[in-house]
């Protein structure tokens, strides 16, 4: 089984895994329209991370996880407690640099869940940010880090970049 990260999975897995690769998801954006009251946020001030909206010609690159199959159960216990905060699972059809492509789990928060925060201004995420802070540290540590990680990939995600920039 394969585990698809596009936010914090990517510099914080925090699961065991085989193998890691590179990996793009078709048809899907990142965009920081999810409040996080449990890890970069509070109840009292949510924070903002990532989940994934479908947009048509949109690529998400992230990390592809392959857990071997004596973890899966494990891997996705822990994963479902961590990604409680709206978050469901999701199969995926992943591309990597090696033919054939991938099936996946992921986890995206759409507009069901009560965190679902919805399209807005970077300039109102980047406000929200600036302050948020919750038991995984601070949201402006979470944003800089995927943009980090984004960079050393040589990836580009204007999202990401425009959010930076405004911090």
């Amino acid at each position: 089984m394969w585990i698809f990260g596009y936010g914090s999975l990517i510099f914080r897995p925090s699961f065991p895994y085989e193998e890691r690769r590179e990996a793009w998801l078709q048809g899907w954006a990142r965009r920081f329209w999810q409040a996080s009251t449990d890890h970069r946020g509070v109840p009292e001030a949510p924070g903002r991370v990532v989940t994934l909206v479908q947009e048509p010609g949109a690529r998400c690159w992230g990390m592809a996880y392959r857990i071997a199959p004596e973890r899966v159960e494990e891997v996705l216990v822990h994963l479902d407690f961590r990604e409680q905060g709206g978050y469901e699972r999701h199969r995926v059809q992943l591309e990597t640099r090696e033919p054939p492509p991938l099936d996946a789990v992921v986890y995206l928060a759409g507009p069901a869940n009560p965190h679902y925060v919805g399209p807005t201004t970077v300039e109102e995420i980047a406000a929200v940010v600036r302050s948020a802070h919750g038991p995984s540290g601070s949201n402006r540590e979470y944003v800089q880090r995927l943009a980090e990680a984004l960079a050393l990939a040589g990836e580009q995600d204007a999202h990401v970049t425009e959010l930076v920039r405004l911090l």
